[in-house]
C-alpha cells in the first residue's frame, strides 16, 4: 500500500488485501520448493501477483464497478486489469517479500 501511495497519491483498502495474499503467496514458494533461485521466485511470484491482480481486477473493477485500477492506456494490457509493465514491477517486489519472508523465518522459527 505504501509504494501505491508513493506512486499514486492514495490507495484502497483493497490492495492491502491484495498486497497481503500476495505476500504469503509469494512467500510459501520457499516452503513447497528446495531453496529455488531468487530468479525463478521471482518469475513465480510475478505470475502469481499477476494472477491474482487479473482475479481482484476483474472483481473490484469489472463485476463491482469501483474503478480501483485501470491499466487500459498501458501497451500490452489485458482487459485494463493487468499489463507487463507492472508484471515486472511484481517480479522486483517478489524479490523483497522472499528476502523479507526469510528475515521472518530467522526471527520466528
Amino acid at each position: 500500500m505504501l509504494i501505491e501511495i508513493a506512486w499514486r497519491g492514495y490507495t484502497h483498502w483493497s490492495m492491502g488485501v491484495l498486497g497481503g495474499v500476495c505476500f504469503v503467496a509469494v512467500g510459501l514458494l520457499n516452503e513447497i520448493q528446495q531453496r529455488p533461485p531468487i530468479i525463478l521466485q521471482m518469475a513465480q511470484g510475478a505470475a502469481i501477483c499477476t494472477v491474482l491482480e487479473l482475479l481482484a481486477g476483474m472483481v473490484l473493477n469489472v463485476w463491482l464497478g469501483l474503478d480501483v485500477w485501470d491499466y487500459s492506456g498501458v501497451p500490452g494490457n489485458i482487459m485494463g486489469q493487468v499489463c507487463p509493465q507492472f508484471m515486472f514491477a511484481w517480479a522486483a517486489l517478489s524479490a523483497v517479500a522472499v528476502w523479507v519472508e526469510d528475515r521472518l523465518h530467522k526471527i520466528f522459527d
